[in-house]
């Protein structure tokens, strides 16, 4: 009996010799050159497969019993002498690592009849320890000079009881670690994609452990694919043992997934699709009403989306520095204008995207917090936030007035510079946060005052606001046709919600699939949601217009214009970082039509939505101008003016004390033509923002 089950196994490792031969010869070839810098053999789960009848069987022992496939192939490798070192030696470790398995099984639906199978995770590294020396055979020696050798396995440090050699009695032994053979090791913790989650879920880890030359390899916010065996150790609590386990997984292989959008698989049908929906002349409105069909109008905003979607192109200078891509685009609206809901389907969109309530977030929570746990064995690791998680895709940050001050400032250098530096608990980092920022706030007082300024009714500091390419003010005004408009929207999308509800509970006569198709044609998507991912990725792939001379000409034109108004007396309008925010959405408009140049009819679709922006936040009124300034520093330029005439004034009348009556700053201010009540706000700004202050009642005091 047992030599028939020597011998079937000498066919197994028969097998994975052919197969090694035949398709795995300049790979082992590479080996035997390398060694010892390269230490793996990579196999293809897909070659195995299509071993014919053989392989067949191989590839599911190696789902069943890993542990012995794995030193089948290296006896394989072995005994056919299929790796030579270059002075002829047989190599001592060389690492089996299978790839490309067909089936991904997700962290929640880990079981216990998966424990020592071979299975493939996905998801976010969210922690890595650093790369450590882990012991793995330990030599000691006892007094009179012998040695005994012990195996060491993941976890705790096993001791032998005593010396190995016959008639030896000594118990005391001591380490050697000279002679004791070491492996680099690490441990990571993975995280599954925010992606598969639905609402409310708190995304479940696991636990791996890396060694050998896969240790070093990732850094956190990668997404990676872990192929290995699933483990499990006794779970100890106050020294006491536990009945129930924990599972970490022996890494056998990373694969780190594409940062791109390449996680959405396009087959050749959809890329038929993609071309053929690209070339439709209302390809512009079938995007922007393939955006929150459920809400009504709100175009600019929505097209804005689209743009921001698509993004522009993201260069790299040869002298290092970076231009971003990434479009920002900021709602500021009256409550119930349905700002959430947007975000909501904008994640749903994006091929990667990640929600957050600024309510709810902190700093540490949006871009990277450092943590000491037992994880890292007490160590300080780096886990990373939710604008790291997001990188290449779209961050939603709702409630961004609510956030602490401290918190919002987290947000500055990953809209500029698009990368988060971190130094905490002695650990300096610089991550990526390549994301374009779809911000959502309210209104400082509840509700927008049409006849306040702006910029007082915003609560948000401006250096973030002139980071934003694009900012929206959604009013709620009261205006009949626009009303029933979206009540008749809205009661229509309750209404056909109730049909399919009743529907599905009692059929109604009469109500067929076409007819529930026919009522829900108003709040349907003209792009199915999934081949509207997939269009965007496809556009983020392989488009990368470049500008017509015209189009230049007509963005140039309409930044001088803006720059023209500006006179010497008058405030300036437009800043560079506008005329950047025109090109990146040229970019992204000539995107949209997969088309390879940016034609002036894009430059036009830009100005239009930027100018109808402009005209929202930094219009003022009295003169006519734009001012951004209102908008870039919190104070338009007619208040910066007025402050300067009241110092004067205040130098004026006061001399070398420089103090004077308010009543008297306010008449010999008001006298050179400017309003009471403005020279009134001028003076309480300078008190409020400590350039004076008020002695005694009436009286004001420069400091």
């Amino acid at each position: 009996m047992d030599t028939g089950s020597d011998l079937h196994e000498s066919d197994k490792t028969g097998d994975w010799s052919r197969l090694l031969k035949s398709k795995y010869k300049k790979e082992l070839g590479e080996l035997s050159r390398e060694y010892p810098h390269k230490r793996s053999l990579y196999i293809d789960y897909r070659d195995v497969e299509r071993f014919g009848k053989a392989g067949i069987a191989l590839a599911d022992e190696l789902l069943e019993n890993p542990g012995k496939v794995l030193e089948d192939v290296w006896d394989a490798v072995k005994n056919s002498q299929l790796v030579r070192t270059k002075d002829g030696k047989e190599p001592r470790g060389i690492n089996i690592r299978f790839t490309n398995l067909p089936r991904k099984t997700g962290i929640r639906n880990i079981r216990s009849e998966d424990m020592n199978q071979f299975v493939s995770v996905e998801g976010i590294l969210r922690k890595t320890t650093e790369v450590r020396p882990r012991i793995v055979d330990a030599v000691f020696r006892c007094p009179a000079g012998h040695f005994t050798v012990k195996q060491q396995k993941y976890g705790k440090f096993i001791e032998p009881d005593g010396c190995a050699t016959d008639g030896c009695t000594f118990k005391k032994l001591d380490l050697m670690p000279k002679r004791s053979k070491f492996v680099d090791s690490q441990k990571l913790r993975i995280q599954e994609s925010p992606e598969g989650l639905r609402g409310g879920e708190q995304p479940q880890t696991l636990d791996i452990d890396v060694t050998d030359d896969l240790s070093g390899k990732v850094a956190p916010g990668d997404r990676v694919i872990i192929n290995g065996i699933l483990r499990s150790m006794q779970r100890i609590v106050k020294g006491e043992k536990s009945t129930v386990f924990d599972i970490f997984l022996e890494c056998n292989s990373i694969e780190i997934a594409e940062k791109e959008f390449e996680e959405v698989e396009i087959d050749e049908k959809a890329e038929d699709e993609i071309r053929r929906l690209s070339k439709d002349p209302m390809i512009y409105r079938m995007i922007t009403h393939s955006i929150a069909p459920t809400i009504y109008g709100s175009e600019d905003v929505k097209q804005a989306i689209a743009l921001q979607l698509f993004g522009g192109i993201s260069k790299e200078m040869p002298d290092g520095t970076h231009l971003r891509g990434d479009i920002h685009v900021l709602l500021i609206g009256d409550p119930g204008i349905a700002k959430s809901q947007l975000l909501r389907y904008v994640v749903k969109l994006s091929p990667r995207a990640i929600y957050t309530s600024g309510q709810s977030s902190t700093a540490a929570g949006l871009t990277a917090t450092a943590v000491k746990d037992e994880f890292g064995e007490g160590r300080w690791t780096l886990e990373a936030g939710a604008l790291v998680l997001a990188d290449m895709g779209v961050a939603a940050v709702d409630e961004m007035d609510k956030m602490e001050k401290g918190d919002r400032s987290a947000l500055h250098e990953a809209m500029e510079q698009q990368s988060i530096s971190v130094a905490k608990a002695g650990i300096t980092a610089t991550l990526k946060s390549r994301c374009a920022l779809l911000g959502a706030a309210n209104p400082k007082y509840g509700r927008f005052d049409m006849f306040g300024d702006i910029s007082d009714q915003i609560n948000m500091p401006p250096s973030l606001l002139s980071r934003f390419d694009l900012i929206f003010i959604m009013t709620d005004q009261p205006e009949q046709k626009r009303d029933l408009a979206i009540a008749e929207h809205i009661l229509k999308a309750h209404s056909t919600g109730e049909l399919i509800a009743q529907h599905k509970k009692t059929p109604s006569p009469g109500v067929t699939d076409e007819y529930i198709q026919q009522q829900l044609a108003p709040v349907m998507p003209d792009i199915d949601p999934s081949l509207f991912r997939k269009y965007v990725a496809y556009a983020k792939r392989s488009c990368f217009p470049m500008l017509s001379s015209e189009a230049r000409e007509a963005i140039v034109g309409y930044y001088l214009k803006l720059r023209g108004i500006a006179a010497p007396n008058k405030p300036v309008p437009v800043t560079a970082r506008q005329l950047e925010a025109l090109v990146r959405l040229a970019e992204a408009s000539a995107r949209i039509r997969l088309s390879d140049t940016i034609e002036v009819s894009d430059a036009e679709r830009v100005i239009h939505i930027v100018d109808a922006c402009l005209r929202q936040i930094a219009y003022d009124a009295k003169t006519g101008t734009f001012d951004i300034d209102k908008v870039v520093t919190g104070i338009s330029k007619e208040k910066r003016d007025i402050v300067r005439v009241i110092k004067d004034a205040i130098r004026d009348i006061g001399g070398e004390g420089r103090r004077a009556g308010i009543d008297q700053v306010i008449d010999a201010v008001s006298a050179k033509g400017f309003a009471r009540d403005k020279v009134k706000e001028g003076v309480d700004m300078l008190l409020r923002h400590g350039e004076a202050m008020e002695p005694k009642s009436g009286i004001i005091q420069l400091i």
